[in-house]
């Protein structure tokens, strides 16, 4: 029987400006790769180098993460766009990440659509063609990042690009395998025990407990907890000791 391994996710470098967002220098002990904003729903030039010197330092591996270009709502409300103004947009900040990784001697290995775009890729055919068009025109070698079981994951994979199915330490699921709405109570966990749990069962048994109680099936390569929770320290550290105990690697995913 092989050995059981996780990769463990964050995404960072989302401070812009004199607003600070995170504690990105104490999570990256805890994680194998990280998703960085591009700057168009957080991130500035200055922060984003910051993160990619920090994920060099500790040996973090590196994905683009762009999203809808929205910083007042953080890229979490849905933006109707054209295909072309839409896949412009993601080549845009994906090539932007990409250049300044490459300046410092990183290579970026994914790319994880954030926030409203994440759920649109989830369930639209034709936006996850677009961030999956985009993506293969800058770098047809980058893999994709998504949700576990999604349309993502299916249009990816008949495209012809690597996709790593995601799931979540932090956040509830719907009886579908969906992430539940952020607008529902107790949609995010932020008790270190309720996530690490929710990481074990994913890990070892492929399932998770839905917010409404029911078995949801979930396999997935990677498993993301957000840099904006202020309880991601905490949580991070009792997944770690969660995995430790069970001997479950955790390395990056492999492309």
């Amino acid at each position: 029987m092989s050995e059981l391994r996780i990769d463990l996710n964050c995404d960072m470098g989302e401070s812009f400006g004199n607003y600070l967002m995170g504690a990105d220098e104490k999570i990256f002990p805890y994680i194998t790769s990280c998703n960085i904003a591009c700057g168009f729903h957080a991130g500035d030039p200055y922060h984003i180098e910051r993160t990619l010197l920090g994920a060099k330092k500790f040996g973090v591996q590196v994905g683009a993460h762009p999203g809808y270009p929205d910083l007042a709502g953080f890229g979490r409300r849905y933006l109707r766009m054209s295909k072309m103004e839409l896949r412009t947009c993601l080549k845009y900040q994906i090539a932007a990440l990409k250049g300044m990784a490459e300046s410092i001697g990183v290579q970026i290995k994914y790319v994880k659509p954030h926030g409203a775009l994440y759920n649109q890729a989830a369930r639209d055919e034709e936006e996850a063609k677009t961030i999956v068009e985009a993506v293969r025109e800058i770098d047809p070698t980058l893999a994709v990042m998504g949700l576990a079981g999604s349309t993502f994951m299916e249009i990816a994979s008949n495209m012809g690009i690597r996709f790593i199915a995601e799931a979540f330490a932090d956040r509830r699921y719907d009886n579908h395998g969906h992430l539940q709405s952020r607008e529902e109570s107790g949609a995010v966990i932020d008790e270190p025990g309720e996530a690490a749990a929710q990481v074990i069962s994913i890990v070892r048994d492929s399932k998770v407990e839905s917010a409404y109680y029911e078995e949801v099936m979930m396999s997935a390569e990677s498993i993301c907890i957000h840099g904006d929770n202020p309880e991601a320290v905490p949580i991070l550290k009792a997944i770690d000791s969660a995995l430790r105990e069970r001997n479950i690697l955790k390395l990056p995913f492999q492309t």
